[in-house]
């Protein structure tokens, strides 16, 4: 055999060696995460974790429904401000981004909020609203982790729509109608699955944030409905309960985190699968 190509072949078998053992190594401990999720997490479901508000400290037993609700409220109404503005700004920069400056302003805007700490964006809402309003709300909460939210749906919309082939446009032009219809009714249209995508990814991400529900949501004790008040919710309570002392605060935060696990898994499953959809030629 050449020995140069021994030499490559012998490269060869030592990198994929390698990235198998690598890979091996982050599915073990993912393995061994997500079996400890599900072996505490099931044992701490109960009819009372959806029945009931959070415990007192030192009280007995005790659910999670004010917590439930609370993540659905504002977690529905980031999606709600959130899915609008990041699609139009996808538009936007997909139509315009080659012949504005403002577009491309806004292009890298948006990457750096992408990478930006959730926390920074916490402390950002907590300075211009929390604190000039002097009490922590739901509506400031909902503002946080909208501000995650917008980047991702205004990315994914961004890249969609630039997957969409030059012909098809030029067709939609030929035929007289004006570029916001174009871009509106014909690009937009063909690649719905692909944004819709984005926007179930989005909600995935900001359904487990932390950090800016701290400085903005904080927590409530009692089942509230009430967005202009302090607001319970699955992230505070799992990260307060999990390093509490008491038995049965500690069994729901981890009946909590597996909620929002399987809640993640749902919608990234449904994002790839119901959704997948091929580009138009």
């Amino acid at each position: 055999m050449n020995p140069v190509y021994r030499r490559r072949l012998l490269a060869h078998r030592i990198g994929i060696a390698l990235s198998i053992g690598a890979m091996a190594v982050g599915l073990i401990f993912l393995g061994w995460i997500l079996f400890t999720l599900l072996i505490k997490g099931f044992s701490a479901l109960s009819i009372a974790m959806f029945t009931e508000t959070t415990p007192a400290p030192g009280g007995e037993g005790g659910g999670l429904i004010n917590a439930i609700v609370g993540s659905l409220l504002m977690v529905g109404a980031a999606t709600l401000i959130s899915t609008p503005v990041g699609i139009l700004a996808g538009i936007y920069l997909a139509e315009y981004g080659e012949e504005s400056w403002l577009a491309q302003v806004t292009r890298f805007v948006t990457d750096i909020m992408l990478s930006a700490p959730s926390i920074v964006i916490g402390l950002f809402v907590y300075a211009i609203y929390v604190a000039n309003v002097k009490h922590f709300s739901g509506w400031a909460g909902t503002f946080a982790i909208s501000l995650i939210a917008i980047p991702v749906v205004v990315r994914t919309t961004d890249n969609m729509l630039k997957l969409v082939p030059s012909s098809l446009r030029e067709a939609a032009f030929s035929l007289g109608a004006p570029r916001w219809k174009v871009a509106m009714m014909v690009r937009l249209r063909a690649v719905k699955a692909g944004v819709i995508t984005g926007v179930l990814l989005a909600v995935a991400r900001i359904s487990g944030e932390t950090a800016p529900l701290l400085f903005t949501a904080l927590n409530n004790q009692f089942f509230s409905a009430n967005m202009n008040a302090p607001m319970a919710n699955l992230p505070v309570v799992i990260y307060q309960f999990a390093m509490s002392p008491y038995d049965n605060w500690r069994e729901l935060a981890w009946g909590g985190a597996l909620l929002i696990t399987f809640s993640v898994l749902g919608l990234n499953i449904l994002s790839r699968t119901l959704f997948s959809q091929k580009i138009p030629n």
